[in-house]
């Protein structure tokens, strides 16, 4: 609820932080949607579906860094997010733009590729922030269905 006086990015700063464990639900969620469209894609350009393709990336670039930012139609919420009741935010409570959504993206396949130790950061960091939340300044808070 809003007192007189906070804004509402006041408001989600505030917000308690996602924890490890949901955001990894989220993220699954996510995956096995750009899962589905990547092979759809791939069936359209006759392209194997084995291995990390550019397509594939691409999708990941485009899909994150629209959801997460202020462009999309659920601001800082991708479909898993949205389900779960997450929100990924500025570190001061407003959204994020396209550029940070990407930086954030670069910065969680950094996470990734350091033998994920990027990402358990979130269960252990007091902010519950990954290095890729770090790197973009940016918090992933709960938010009220």
């Amino acid at each position: 609820m809003q007192t007189a006086g906070s804004s509402p990015s006041t408001s989600l700063s505030a917000a308690p932080k996602a924890g490890f464990w949901i955001r990894v639900l989220a993220f699954i969620i996510d995956s096995v949607i750009l899962g589905v469209i990547n092979l759809v894609v791939a069936a359209i350009l006759s392209q194997s579906t084995t291995g990390r393709t550019g397509i594939q990336t691409l999708l990941g670039i485009i899909y994150f860094s629209y959801f997460w930012s202020a462009s999309s139609v659920w601001p800082g919420q991708t479909v898993g997010d949205k389900l779960l009741n997450l929100r990924v935010i500025k570190t001061d409570g407003s959204d994020i733009s396209i550029v940070q959504a990407f930086i954030r993206y670069v910065g969680l396949f950094i996470s990734f590729l350091v033998i994920f130790i990027g990402v358990i950061w979130v269960a252990f960091d007091p902010d519950k922030q990954g290095w890729h939340d770090k790197i973009a300044g940016t918090y992933v808070v709960k938010t009220t269905p």
